[in-house]
């Protein structure tokens, strides 16, 4: 999958650019950072091109994504370190599962853009082919007897002579008397 990104000229003054993926190349060949279109300020590059891999594991999850009103894939991006290029693309995936996952770390970037048909129809025929519907199992309650009552005085195998729940400024009390 061949990634473009289009960068704008900031919206505010901290920032500069305003950058955002705007498609995917479908069997695009290797690039790094080709520019592809320059409207004045806006350019869109062919930033790079990562494999997109589908797992047998991850089948509901490529189902959750088919079946949204639009379906999408994510980028996942860093910033780069070096100065030339601001984005190292890490992985480009169908499952908005793992796109929460890299969302969730706070260091990645995901970006989500729309599935082109040719993208759609080839991960719905690896749904069909792999997805195996797992059937619902009912967890059952411990044996444990529920109508033994406590009363405060914590737990039954520890010998105590008191409550163990009481306020300590009570037990002070009791031991200057």
């Amino acid at each position: 999958m061949g990634i473009v990104l289009r960068r704008r000229p900031g919206a505010t003054r901290w920032a500069a650019w305003s950058w955002r993926v705007s498609g995917v190349l479908p069997g695009a060949s290797n690039a790094e950072w080709r520019l592809l279109r320059e409207e004045g300020n806006t350019c869109e590059f062919h930033a790079a091109t990562l494999m997109l891999e589908l797992h047998r594991a991850d089948t509901d999850s490529y189902l959750h994504g088919l079946n949204a009103q639009v379906p999408c894939l994510y980028v996942v991006m860093r910033e780069a370190d070096e100065t030339a290029h601001p984005f190292e693309l890490v992985l480009v995936t169908a499952s908005p599962y793992e796109a929460q996952d890299y969302a969730d770390n706070g260091e990645d970037i995901v970006e989500k853009v729309a599935m082109p048909q040719s993208v759609f129809a080839w991960v719905q025929g690896f749904v069909d082919q792999h997805h195996r519907e797992e059937a619902f199992k009912k967890r059952r309650r411990d044996k444990k007897d529920i109508t033994l009552t406590s009363d405060g005085v914590g737990d039954a195998r520890i010998r105590q002579l008191v409550d163990v729940y009481r306020s300590p400024a009570l037990a002070k009390k009791e031991r200057l008397q």
